[in-house]
């Protein structure tokens, strides 16, 4: 019995020690579920940010030549900042079509967020009172949505790094695609 009392400790450790080195190497996905997975596009029309760029509306999530990518960001937001440079390698890609939510924010911030970090935008949608945030379902900024050129949303991912953009999102995209 006393010998068990030493050995149960030692044989926890060694079990929790496996258990966080197996975590260490797991490979994760940005990828997230979504209530909207498999379903059109949420229907709303959003005014511009400013006269450079045009507003959004449930026609732009539906283009017969190609993919549509939405990404809900904001100025204040620390992880926007960190994808910004994926969003730029993604906007010079052929058939898709990157749109912006500029969520819950100010628009002399986001333009100067976007001054910043550039702007990889064909359109950007002013989301003042976050309701648009609402209808997309989302828990936080960023999140990125993939929808195929029937308006059908395909995908939802979370902050955006260099994997993530090879191993989850063009893969997503490529698959919308088809």
């Amino acid at each position: 019995m006393r010998r068990l009392f030493f050995i149960l400790p030692v044989l926890a450790f060694v079990a929790l020690a496996l258990l966080f080195y197996g975590n260490l190497h797991e490979t994760k996905s940005s990828a997230l579920n979504s209530p909207l997975l498999g379903k059109p596009a949420p229907q709303l029309t959003l005014p511009p940010l400013d006269n450079a760029t045009a507003g959004i509306g449930s026609a732009d999530f539906a283009l017969k030549d190609r993919v549509t990518v939405v990404n809900l960001f904001a100025s204040w937001c620390i992880p926007c900042r960190e994808e910004a440079p994926q969003l730029a390698q993604l906007a010079r890609a052929r058939g898709v079509h990157l749109i912006g939510i500029a969520y819950k924010d100010r628009p002399d911030a986001a333009r100067a967020f976007l001054t910043e970090t550039g702007n990889p935008y064909a359109a950007i949608g002013l989301d003042i009172d976050g309701k648009a945030g609402i209808e997309w379902g989302i828990s936080g900024v960023p999140e990125t949505f993939v929808i195929d050129r029937y308006g059908i949303v395909r995908a939802r991912f979370g902050p955006l790094d260099q994997t993530a953009l090879m191993h989850d999102l063009l893969p997503a995209i490529l698959a919308a695609a088809q």
